[in-house]
């Protein structure tokens, strides 16, 4: 199809959230982004920046509901009636620990949907359609293993997790079927331990809980224990990973996720360097699924060239610079 500006639409759902926002800032850079979110998890705050410029739109509508882009306004600039959408990167979900406890239904409702809404404005302008899932969808796997794409998974789906891990898994069941029925090209990316700048205080993520709390220098609430491996990713690789799946052939589904693994002792180590803390380590030694599932991530590396290059030391610094700026100018509200 030939663009009229030389620039595709591009549709991001929950492009104001902490991973949406990010890859709204880098697909702005050469293209029409429309960003689409509800702001009931995200915060303007994270795209302020971007809504004066010409190439980005900030939409608020809640997607369990039907949108029609054509008709909202502001769009003409982006010749929607003529051009369309070219890709959609459906993120819309509430994507925190805090957020599934106190919104189990509406994390369903973001999954079922919120889902089938993205997918047919996919269906209405052929566009190409990627989603974020999560590594939850393999539930309970072993932590000693890396887990490939194949593995099934075994979910709880009315434990505590089940409203997200259980709506990624019905979520990736309904794009596969929609995109089949319909000729549609759809992909599913599944991402784990993603860290960064516009991560919320307080979210229940575990860097952002670890670095609030040693900024305060409170004691870091340890639910398993310092020994514990885990594999945290840089938020700016996992967009680059979406972005080269979106262009590639290849319908997923993939990791995407950290090739190498730490214990929590480094990590909070590292961060404790980085802001100059003295917080006490508190463990508690709970039997509990704690953390995702370490993925493997070789699929992407091999069909995408895809690894990590962002070092847990550089990351760490951009995300606790980030984290200090949201402490002295902190969002009030999502409205």
């Amino acid at each position: 199809m030939h663009f009229p500006s030389g620039k595709k639409n591009i549709l991001v759902t929950g492009g104001a959230g902490f991973l949406g926002s990010q890859l709204c800032e880098v697909l702005v850079k050469q293209h029409h982004v429309i960003c689409v979110d509800d702001l009931s998890t995200g915060f303007v705050e994270n795209v302020q920046h971007l809504l004066q410029l010409p190439d980005f739109e900030l939409v608020r509508h809640d997607l369990t509901l039907p949108l029609d882009l054509a008709q909202q306004p502001d769009m003409e600039k982006f010749q929607m009636e003529f051009q369309g959408v070219q890709e959609v990167y459906h993120l819309a979900s509430p994507s925190t620990p805090k957020d599934h406890k106190e919104q189990p239904l509406r994390t369903a409702m973001a999954a079922s949907h919120a889902t089938y809404n993205a997918l047919q404005i996919a269906k209405k302008w052929k566009a190409k359609f990627l989603f974020t899932s999560s590594s939850w969808v393999y539930g309970q796997a072993d932590h000693e293993k890396l887990v490939p794409e194949t593995y099934w998974g075994y979910v709880d789906q009315i434990g505590p997790k089940g409203a997200y891990a259980e709506g990624k898994r019905f979520a990736e069941m309904m794009i596969y079927w929609f995109g089949k029925e319909n000729g549609i090209d759809t992909k599913i990316a599944r991402v784990a331990s993603v860290y960064g700048p516009h991560m919320k205080l307080g979210s229940g993520r575990l860097i952002a809980d670890i670095v609030e709390n040693a900024m305060n220098n409170e004691p870091i609430v340890l639910h398993s224990n310092k020994k514990d491996a885990i594999t945290v990713v840089y938020v700016l690789d996992i967009v680059e990973g979406l972005l080269k799946m979106m262009a590639s052939d290849q319908p997923g589904p993939m990791n995407f996720s950290a090739n190498t693994s730490y214990t929590l002792n480094d990590l909070i180590n590292a961060i404790q360097s980085i802001i100059g803390s003295k917080s006490q380590i508190i463990e508690k030694n709970e039997k509990e699924m704690h953390q995702h599932a370490m993925l493997d991530i070789s699929l992407a590396k091999e069909a995408l060239g895809w690894y990590p290059v962002v070092s847990m030391e550089e990351g760490l610094k951009k995300t606790v610079d980030s984290l200090r700026a949201m402490r002295v100018k902190k969002p009030t509200t999502n409205h």
